[in-house]
C-alpha cells in the first residue's frame, strides 16, 4: 500500500495530493481527507502565527509507525501524511491526512485514528504568536483521551477487495 510521508515548510496542495493519491486507481471506494488550517484566534485573542518545530527524522519515524499501525487496523489503499513545520500564518494549512479504502468506514477511521496520534504523540512543539508575544502549546488533556480510545483493537477489520 503506498503511503507517502512528508514534513515540509511551504504550504501544499490538498486536491493535488488527494489526485495524486488517486490517479489510475478503480479500487478506491473511499478517501478521506482532513486538512487542519492555522486558526486567527485562540480563546478570543488574535492569533498572529503558530510556529512549529520537529525533531528531524524522529518525526517522521514516528509519523511512519502510526500509518502503519492504521495499516494493521483497516484496509487502506493508500494514505499520505503531510504536516508543515516554520512559521504558519493564521488561514495556512498545517496539517493534510489522506485515507483511501475501498470502503468509507474504513477510511474515515484511519484519518482520524493518524489525526488523534499526530496531534497527540508526534514530535512537534507549537509556539502561537499573540499581540507580539509568544509562549508554547501546552498538551491538551482532551487529545491525550482522544488517543485512548484507539488502544482497543480496531472491530471487524474488512479486506481491501470486500
Amino acid at each position: 500500500m503506498p503511503a507517502t510521508i512528508r514534513l515540509q515548510r511551504e504550504p501544499f496542495d490538498a486536491a493535488a495530493e488527494t489526485a495524486a493519491l488517486t490517479r489510475g486507481r478503480t479500487d478506491m471506494g473511499a478517501v478521506v481527507a482532513f486538512t487542519g488550517i492555522c486558526r486567527g484566534a485562540e480563546d478570543g485573542a488574535p492569533i498572529a502565527a503558530l510556529t512549529l518545530e520537529h525533531y528531524p527524522g524522529m518525526a517522521e519515524a514516528e509519523i511512519a509507525r502510526h500509518v502503519e499501525e492504521a495499516q494493521s487496523r483497516w484496509a487502506l489503499l493508500g494514505v499520505t501524511v503531510i504536516h508543515r513545520f516554520g512559521r504558519i500564518a493564521p488561514g495556512e494549512p498545517i496539517v493534510l491526512v489522506l485515507a483511501a479504502s475501498s470502503h468509507r468506514h474504513d477510511a474515515f477511521a484511519a484519518a482520524e485514528f493518524l489525526m488523534d496520534y499526530l496531534k497527540a504523540r508526534a514530535p512537534f512543539w507549537k509556539q502561537v504568536e499573540v499581540a507580539g508575544a509568544t509562549s508554547w502549546v501546552e498538551a491538551k488533556q482532551s487529545d491525550d483521551g482522544a488517543v485512548e480510545r484507539w488502544r482497543e483493537p480496531a472491530p471487524g477489520r474488512r479486506d481491501a477487495a470486500e
